[in-house]
């Protein structure tokens, strides 16, 4: 392992660095607490675990052809896997970290969403234009959905009550009735539709179309288009704040990152944020975005609060999928060019560790990382 022990490396918005050292300490967790990051190697088969109480990695597990999407189950402990080259999904017992079920889809699956209470997974099939619904506790797929032109995400919402797929070839949005399993509605939005981010109250869906530099708001109680709001070029991702008053969308061709006010459908304002920025995630409470930056080997660090880059922190080569630790205290980073996880720590400064943030290792993990989960739980009492 490339371990930088006691060692940790902050570089400023203004581009100053320092290292400075300090003892690594971790949380004191009881015996039967469970924390892993599961990433999916997209070029090794695999899914690497990586145990959050230690920052070691715990275990290699094969999976299918070319696993993309993952999803965690936030009422069991199974953990789910989407093989887009040999079309199924792997279901992961997290409490045994290994295989237990794997289901067949159709062609070209990329990711999965998992219905809030814990019972549906839903898969958009890009290659042939459909989305498989599968029940979790059956783990069999119980309807399959004809939907517009290479559909790449199916999302649910918060109530499970309505799925939306964005159609990346026919420039749609499908709306789905998930009690009825019926399409409700085929929405025209704007040019190669993709990554979708739906409201906490379920009334409206957020979806970026990397084509044409827009993001369409919807409607999801009348299914109608309320607004195309101009962004950066290449929106390929939406972060939305817990509270769902803003959203974030990274603009991978035009280094910045815009700010759309969810209530109102506005753009509140664009920031330069790095190089080819590609994901962000948002802390709980709603205070901070961390977007890592494809194209300078660098993660900025944006407070949303007072609305500008207050860090810019270096990782591995290529850095792209992010996940937050439980405590919200380590920030997971993929390299997908290196093959390795940085873990970023957020601490309290003090006089002499005056930062906030710190390198504190870099695990390796598999060929091509591309996307990541966290599951905490706690060991059932035998």
């Amino acid at each position: 392992m490339k371990k930088l022990f006691a060692a940790g490396i902050l570089f400023s918005a203004l581009g100053l660095g320092w290292w400075y050292f300090h003892p690594r300490a971790l949380p004191d967790y009881g015996p039967a607490y469970r924390e892993y990051a599961y990433v999916t190697n997209g070029k090794s088969n695999s899914v690497t675990v990586i145990d959050l109480r230690t920052f070691e990695p715990a275990k290699t597990i094969p999976v299918g052809t070319e696993p993309t999407g993952v999803a965690a189950n936030s009422k069991k402990n199974e953990i789910y896997v989407v093989n887009t080259g040999s079309n199924n999904v792997s279901i992961i017992d997290a409490e045994r970290n290994q295989v237990v079920a794997t289901i067949g889809v159709h062609g070209k699956p990329f990711f999965i969403d998992v219905s809030a209470d814990g019972k549906r997974g839903y898969v958009a099939n890009s290659g042939s234009s459909n989305v498989s619904v599968i029940d979790l506790d059956q783990r069999r797929v119980i309807g399959t959905l004809r939907v517009g032109k290479s559909p790449g995400l199916a999302r649910v919402s918060p109530d499970g009550g309505t799925l939306v797929v964005s159609n990346r070839a026919d420039n749609t949005v499908s709306e789905i009735d998930t009690h009825q399993l019926v399409v409700r509605a085929t929405i025209p939005v704007c040019q190669q539709p993709e990554d979708i981010a739906i409201l906490p109250d379920n009334s409206k869906a957020f979806v970026a179309c990397t084509g044409s530099g827009q993001v369409a708001s919807i409607d999801l109680k009348t299914g109608s288009l309320l607004a195309l709001l101009d962004v950066g070029k290449t929106p390929v991702q939406l972060a939305m704040k817990p509270d769902g008053g803003e959203l974030i969308v990274s603009n991978f061709d035009s280094s910045n990152i815009s700010i759309i006010e969810t209530t109102t459908n506005e753009i509140s304002g664009s920031y330069l944020i790095g190089e080819n920025p590609a994901r962000a995630v948002v802390t709980a409470d709603n205070s901070r975005a961390y977007i890592s930056n494809f194209g300078s080997d660098a993660v900025a660090v944006y407070d949303i609060d007072l609305g500008k880059l207050i860090a810019v922190l270096t990782v591995g080569s290529h850095p792209d999928g992010l996940a937050l630790s439980q405590s919200q205290n380590y920030l997971l980073v993929l390299d997908s060019a290196s093959g390795d996880v940085t873990v970023i720590q957020k601490r309290r400064p003090t006089k002499l560790e005056p930062t906030e943030y710190s390198l504190l290792t870099m695990i390796p993990v598999g060929v091509q990382p591309n996307n990541v989960v966290v599951k905490s739980f706690v060991l059932p009492t035998k």
